[in-house]
């Protein structure tokens, strides 16, 4: 089926659902933290303003608006259903980018980075550093549900060339971070022929073992990154729940909204680079259109699966040829990215053409630091651009 245009919209009998599960939560009993009231998890007082404050303030239609400025197209690719979000560039020869999001993200929390890419001028940039934005949605989140089992981020990466390939572009550059940035990855690996660039925010090395780093590993000017990691199990609790039990998950999640917030809400802020104080990096309105785009589309269960179809299977290479991720790649640094790896096995794993280290930011750079993220994605991708950019083969 053709790709055909899309609009958001969500029923007003969904949102009247969704007012009466907030309205008629049970809310549990907080633990004795000892003055720590994230101890635990997600704090009861915090949970509670934010709820309040979905139920008396926020605004889904304002959002939903907002969302619908920007032309959105679906249709089934390999029969499975595709969203992506489609902004086409004002330059004189824009550039195809497609942007992929990670877990608890959605294709959103590229917002603030859309028109500075598509329309630089706007913002006082250089019209030929413009790009086509393609933001599609991944295989079971949100509007790209459902999605058929054993699609993970191997697969993912096929029906990203047949999606740009739909849009009109048999060439293009692409950016990830977490789950998108192993989708990124895999197109650099298996469709480098189709990728003018590939951009990474996370060190998606598919193929080398990255528990095997060590600080000493780490040249003396970058091993300060190194011991901002927080390697502790707290960051990893979802890991092996979502690979081994994503629908155990899901029965409780996708029945309480509030549930699902705090299971995401306790990743935005452990991921970020908030110091604690979520609301550093994400609005109050942020974080709940966040969850209730999970929510409202019934796609908890869809967006979890992935991570057993993703990381629950060994990676397949393509081929043997070396680097591993055969296209132009670049790497924007984060320091409170979760996991950091040496230039040199960046270089040694990679095509490695690019490499920035930020002073700030996190794990969700494209909604922490758009800015930044979009300045070092127009340096990376100049000297990409030009004649053969849309050529495909060598």
């Amino acid at each position: 089926m053709a790709l055909e245009p899309f609009d958001i919209r969500i029923d007003d009998a969904r949102l009247e659902l969704l007012d009466e599960r907030l309205r008629g939560i049970v809310w549990a009993d907080d633990l004795d933290a000892g003055g720590d009231e994230w101890r635990y998890g997600v704090s009861g007082r915090y949970l509670r303003e934010l709820v309040a404050y979905w139920l008396d303030t926020y605004d889904w239609r304002a959002h939903e608006a907002a969302m619908n400025r920007w032309p959105q197209v679906r249709g089934v690719i390999d029969g499975v259903t595709l969203h992506a979000l489609h902004e086409r560039g004002s330059g004189p020869d824009p550039l195809p980018l497609i942007l992929t999001h990670g877990w608890p993200w959605t294709f959103w929390d590229f917002a603030r980075m859309i028109e500075p890419l598509a329309h630089p001028e706007r913002f006082g940039g250089d019209p030929a550093d413009s790009f086509d934005v393609v933001v599609p949605s991944l295989p079971g989140s949100v509007f790209s549900s459902p999605g058929r089992s054993g699609t993970g981020w191997q697969a993912t990466a096929g029906l990203w060339v047949q999606l740009m390939h739909e849009l009109g572009y048999e060439r293009f550059g692409a950016h990830g971070g977490d789950s998108g940035a192993f989708v990124t990855a895999q197109l650099a690996h298996e469709f480098a022929d189709h990728v003018v660039g590939a951009h990474l925010t996370f060190p998606a090395l598919i193929g080398a073992d990255l528990t095997a780093i060590t600080r000493a590993d780490f040249a003396p000017d970058e091993v300060d990154f190194y011991d901002l990691q927080d390697v502790t199990p707290r960051n990893s609790t979802h890991f092996l729940t979502h690979i081994f039990e994503p629908q155990t998950l899901t029965w409780a999640m996708q029945d309480s909204p509030v549930g699902l917030a705090a299971w995401m809400l306790q990743r935005r802020r452990a991921w970020s680079d908030c110091d604690g104080d979520v609301e550093r990096r994400f609005s109050k309105d942020e974080l709940i259109t966040s969850f209730a785009l999970y929510w409202l589309t019934g796609t908890f269960g869809g967006s979890v699966r992935y991570y057993a179809d993703s990381f629950g299977v060994p990676w397949a290479p393509a081929h043997d040829r070396r680097p591993t991720l055969q296209a132009p790649t670049g790497f924007a640094v984060f320091p409170h990215e979760l996991v950091h790896v040496p230039r040199t096995l960046a270089a040694a794993e990679s095509n490695l053409v690019h490499w920035t280290r930020m002073d700030r930011g996190g794990h969700f750079a494209p909604a922490e630091e758009p800015e930044l993220l979009v300045e070092d994605l127009r340096t990376f991708f100049r000297p990409l651009r030009g004649p053969n950019a849309r050529k495909v083969g060598p």
